[in-house]
């Protein structure tokens, strides 16, 4: 079976940059949700994007259309997202009969996390596909930072601090995906 190596964690906990790492270092491709809406913000030309956009609703089901077509193909892949429990158990839970799924949580401190987010705003033009304007004071930031819900399958996982490199390093995280293989 190929694998499936979810990575995922609250905004600003560095997920994107991880899982392109991963990606590189397995040799697989690394399919980003937010990557997907940016493309079909490029698309559909003037946008403003807002929680739970038009976009936003596609981006889901096209996230998991795609994750579903390498799977099937047998082709090993990273998945990045904002993975919270409630919303995305029930959509990666299928994937647990046609691939290996490895978990990777990443976890920062909601300040660091916030401190990103508002340096990438005024750094990525792309960021205009996202509606991250609601976390705009460090308060609301805060409330919603603590109150996320780890996704939960019954599968291995390992937690990732990302506050100044990663912890464990990169290479026991390559370890640990590639266990069992």
């Amino acid at each position: 079976m190929p694998a499936l190596v979810v990575v995922a964690g609250p905004s600003g906990a560095g997920k994107t940059t991880l899982a392109h790492l991963l990606a590189r270092r397995i040799g697989c491709p690394a399919i980003c949700r937010d990557e997907i809406k940016e493309g079909m913000v490029h698309a559909a030309g003037d946008f403003t994007a807002a929680p739970s956009d038009e976009l936003t609703l596609r981006t889901l089901p096209t996230f998991f259309t795609v994750l579903q077509l390498l799977l099937t193909a047998g082709v090993t892949t990273v998945a990045e997202a904002a993975f919270q429990d409630r919303l995305w158990r029930p959509c990666l839970q299928p994937f647990i009969r046609i691939a290996d799924i490895r978990v990777v949580h990443c976890r920062v401190a909601a300040q660091t996390a916030f401190d990103r987010i508002q340096r990438r705003q005024g750094e990525t033009a792309t960021r205009r596909a996202h509606a991250d304007a609601y976390l705009g004071d460090r308060k609301t930031h805060a409330v919603g930072h603590h109150g996320f819900q780890p996704v939960r399958l019954d599968v291995p996982e390992i937690e990732v601090d990302t506050s100044d490199g990663y912890r464990p390093g990169l290479d026991e995280i390559v370890t640990f995906v590639k266990a069992g293989r």
